[in-house]
């Protein structure tokens, strides 16, 4: 490889000194012939070859050697220009000093003649490779759409030139500027809008579809990956420009499209400081710590300076994996706690509150899966209610500054025993914020938690991969989405909102059709829905409905300083029969009575209409 490298040196070095020898014989031809000077080239060749070689040395000293020219950009060409300056004034001072005979006409012009003549030697070469690079399929190479025909397109292209073997062969660009169309970026024509996207598709047998937009509003990504997915191809996406790493190749940061991008709407921010004098050296509780959401609101508490993180969950293999995610980033920097405990043991939580003191706990802790916990009501009963309750007296009877529970939409108006829990648990939050003790009560709503364990997404994944079907519950249905930073972010804000008895809710946007977004999902893996991929319906599961809420009827709504925040009104709770009613439902549930204790959930959660289905 080395003798490979040498070899390419020589040879562009033999071509510089040949075009030299021309633009010095197409000087002195100027210089004698059309101006008519009469000057001998015999006395001035020492001179010449004094220049030549100069030059040389200055183009050396440019390091133009060890460049790629076939990738070269106007920086590149400006050295060599430089380069054969330098030489220029180096034979000039030499002249001066050896008294060599030389002619300034012809000094002058063979300097221009062969700043020229290396450039554009190099400029050719680039294009007449890139010409032959974009105009062939290479062997193994997937055909290739670049959407954007910026900054980050050009970069895309030249990387996918960069080499043999490249994966992609880039055909065309596509760029809604109409300033664009009929240019090229390296080559590559500029061939319409984004619109044309199916049209150019077929045109030019398109097999992989790449986003090249950065900076790209969520919004507009959806109105581009929409009209990609009317395609078969497969489409990958530049990540944003907060997202991007460094000056890193853009080709390498490719990713596939993924259920973040269909949602259609901005990431929803945060007020960040607000959030950091909360966390700032408080002692943080995070029960269920181990899960999708309880361990992001670990990371997001830990980034934060608590004076103390303690994690609480009943599933060891999770709280150690956040434990030593957490070991490994902060070491001793981080006040670390981990306990495995479950929220149903009042006497192992009073322990832990007492010897932990916290002073603010997220409640994440609970049973989330609504047909699981169909089958076994009594279970979402005892981990979900006893679990809130006893938390939630225990942050009272320890004078907890904040306790914020973790609901979930499927507690407005809930058809299933797990939202009718959940909706239990907010009541429980609002009964212990009418004490008006020091402690400040809130819950956080929200939809479907992208990624989170249980989302419908990992499943789609998984089935694509192991090549269908895709199963869908019903054709009609649709969820709310949200990312788990998002949602992890909220309940952190709530904490810091949190005044006594609230529930927050985010506005999340329009839902998304379940059945749309596994078709998208499998069109952006470059399938066909029904024919590559089979999508099969197999029915409501128990408990499941169509639509969900993010609001009771009864609650309204009331605006927040965070446009994208709003709380519900709170709804009074009659202390004596509201305790009495929850007691006689626990007592069922110990007795493990299955179906008169979905009754008594319906006696203490009026909305309850519980939707039982036959399979």
């Amino acid at each position: 490889m080395e003798f490979l490298r040498s070899k390419r040196k020589l040879i562009l070095l033999c071509v510089d000194l040949a075009t030299m020898v021309i633009a010095s014989l197409l000087a002195f031809f100027v210089t004698n012939v059309i101006m008519t000077l009469g000057i001998d080239m015999p006395h001035i060749y020492n001179g010449l070859f004094l220049l030549m070689a100069c030059m040389l040395l200055g183009l050396w000293c440019m390091r133009v050697y060890k460049n790629i020219w076939r990738y070269a950009v106007v920086g590149d060409f400006l050295s060599c220009a430089a380069g054969v300056f330098i030489g220029t004034v180096m034979f000039y001072i030499i002249a001066l000093l050896t008294q060599i005979l030389i002619s300034d006409i012809i000094t002058v012009l063979t300097v221009l003649a062969s700043i020229v003549g290396i450039i554009m030697s190099r400029v050719c070469y680039s294009y007449i490779y890139r010409h032959l690079k974009v105009g062939q399929s290479a062997e193994g190479s997937s055909k290739t759409l670049i959407v954007g025909a910026g900054d980050a397109g050009n970069r895309i292209i030249a990387e996918m030139l960069t080499g043999d073997g490249s994966m992609y062969c880039p055909v065309a660009v596509v760029d809604d500027d109409i300033s664009k169309k009929g240019r090229a970026l390296l080559g590559v024509p500029v061939v319409g809008g984004t619109a044309e996207i199916p049209s150019v598709v077929e045109k030019y047998n398109i097999k992989t579809i790449m986003i090249a937009m950065p900076s790209v509003t969520n919004t507009e990504k959806k109105r581009i990956l929409n009209i990609c997915s009317e395609t078969v191809c497969e489409v990958k996406n530049i990540p944003y420009v907060h997202e991007l790493i460094g000056d890193s190749d853009l080709l390498g940061q490719m990713r596939k499209i993924s259920i973040e991008d269909l949602l259609g709407r901005d990431v929803v921010t945060m007020d960040c400081e607000n959030i950091k004098r909360l966390i700032n050296g408080s002692v943080c509780m995070v029960t269920g710590g181990g899960g999708s959401i309880g361990s992001e609101l670990c990371r997001q508490i830990a980034a934060r300076n608590p004076e103390k993180l303690v994690i609480v969950d009943i599933y060891e293999n999770n709280a150690y994996d956040i434990q030593q995610e957490l070991l490994m980033k902060y070491g001793k920097e981080l006040n670390l706690e981990v306990h495995i405990a479950s929220v149903r043991d009042i006497e192992k939580m009073e322990k832990l509150f007492s010897a932990v003191k916290p002073e603010l706990v997220f409640h994440a802790a609970a049973h989330k899966h609504v047909p699981l916990m169909e089958t076994d009501p009594e279970e979402a009963i005892k981990n979900n209610v006893r679990g809130t309750y006893n938390c939630a007296k225990l942050a009272k009877e320890h004078n907890v500054r904040k306790f914020v529970l973790v609901s979930t939409d499927k507690a407005v108006n809930p058809t299933n025993v797990m939202g009718a829990t959940k909706r239990c648990c907010e009541m429980i939050v609002q009964y212990f914020a009418q004490q008006h003790t020091g402690t400040e009560y809130a819950a956080v709503r929200f939809g479907n938690v992208l990624g989170s364990n249980g989302s419908v997404i990992p499943l789609f994944e998984r089935q694509i991969a192991d090549g269908g079907p895709i199963t869908v519950t019903h054709p009609d249905i649709i969820r709310y989405f949200m990312t788990i930073p998002e949602a992890v972010t909220l309940i952190l804000q709530a904490g810091a909102m949190a005044r006594g008895g609230e529930i927050f809710v985010l506005d999340m946007g329009e839902p998304v059709k379940i059945l749309s977004l596994a078709e998208n999902l499998i069109r952006l893996h470059g399938k066909e829905p029904y024919v590559d991929i089979d999508i099969k319906f197999s029915g409501l599961r128990p408990g499941e409905k169509l639509f969900e809420e993010l609001l009771m009827d009864e609650e309204g709504l009331k605006k927040t300083e965070n446009k994208k925040i709003f709380i519900g009104k709170q709804i009074e709770i009659d202390a004596d029969r509201f305790i009495k009613s929850l007691d006689d439902l626990c007592d069922t549930a110990d007795a493990n009575e299955s179906e008169t204790v979905v009754d008594k959930l319906r006696e203490i959660v009026p909305t309850f209409n519980h939707v039982v289905i036959n399979k």
